[in-house]
């Protein structure tokens, strides 16, 4: 089953690559010929991507996405929502489908030298974790020998679990699901021991749970999942866009800028506040973008701190400290290069 997975995901890379438009330098014009940016999210990931009871999408990747508008319209609304499973959503980027891709994606090797794709800036440092019912007892990954493990394809899960039970001569079945919804549902419903994801994305599996507290994320962290935003190659100008505007919002965080204070900000003494912020400088025209680019970004949604615990912090159904999110002036790994 290992191998033909692994096939599946080589035969997946070359689409992708075949698949690539012969103009990718061309997408922010065509994203402003369009009015919008399309962009590719989960189908629902409570936190990250999910739409809420007026159909409205929410979630910290869906604000990345309004980020992204807001510094290139002026606006956060100017964008359309994509869903993308998991197997299908390079393919959705690089034929076209989406302008950009912001859905709790992991940075690799593979990924970013063979698929045609760049990531922009890391904006959730993450581990795949194991989640079990309370029913089975176990307190540890050691006890989970002869376990069914619910997976889904096209993901880095299965590489990890294998490198992970391999040496420890952990036997496991793997049992492969094509959607997320049959993906949980199986693991609700008792079909698979074992739910194994991203630790954020197993917090968000339990929360739409009929009874959370029937879930136990175990304690190891089995891998290193940095979550990043992805576009196309060959288009740096976009990839630029992308990227300064998730740094505009972690640097607004590290000067203490914010939704409610920013234009108070505008006064501010500090040169590279006053480059960020358009005040000084056309770091905006660079990018081919107003030089109110990161104020509109900052001042529609917000810096990276509120857009954490908006969506994922300690106070909502995730229940998330920032841990390696925290800025790194403040332990974390957050960090953005400097605005000048």
């Amino acid at each position: 089953m290992f191998s033909k997975l692994v096939a599946f995901g080589l035969a997946a890379a070359a689409f992708s690559v075949f698949a690539a438009p012969a103009s990718a330098q061309a997408t922010l014009e065509g994203v402003r010929k369009r009015g919008k940016v399309l962009c590719g999210v989960s189908p629902t990931a409570p936190g990250f991507s999910y739409a809420d009871d007026k159909g409205v999408r929410q979630g910290f990747d869906a604000d990345v996405c309004r980020a992204v508008s807001a510094a290139v319209f002026g606006t956060p609304d100017k964008v359309d929502f994509v869903p993308l499973n998991t197997n299908v959503r390079f393919q959705g980027l690089q034929s076209g489908e989406v302008d950009l891709l912001s859905r709790q994606t992991t940075a690799t090797f593979s990924r970013d030298a063979s698929l045609g794709l760049d990531f922009a800036p890391v904006v959730f440092y993450d581990g795949q974790g194991l989640m079990v019912s309370t029913k089975l007892g176990v307190k540890s990954a050691a006890e989970l020998s002869q376990s069914a493990v619910c997976i889904l394809p096209g993901t880095t899960t299965l590489q990890n679990l294998e490198d992970y039970f391999k040496p420890r001569n952990i036997k496991y079945e793997a049992v492969v699901f094509e959607n997320p919804d049959e993906w949980r549902n199986a693991f609700f419903s008792g079909r698979c021991d074992v739910i194994t994801t991203d630790r954020s994305d197993l917090a968000s599996v339990r929360a739409i749970a009929n009874d959370p507290k029937q879930y136990v994320i175990l304690p190891e962290t089995i891998s290193k999942e940095p979550l990043a935003p992805v576009v196309r190659q060959n288009d740096s100008n976009w990839r630029d866009i992308v990227s300064w505007t998730v740094n505009a919002l972690i640097a607004a965080e590290e000067y203490g800028i914010t939704k409610g204070n920013i234009d108070e900000q505008l006064k501010s003494k500090d040169p590279e506040v006053q480059r960020l912020l358009g005040v000084n400088g056309d770091l905006g025209k660079m990018l081919n973008l107003d030089n109110k680019w990161a104020y509109n970004a900052i001042k529609q949604l917000g810096n990276y701190g509120e857009l954490f615990e908006r969506h994922l912090g300690e106070k909502t159904p995730l229940g998330l400290t920032r841990g390696p999110n925290q800025l790194w002036n403040k332990g974390g790994l957050i960090y953005s290069p400097p605005f000048r």
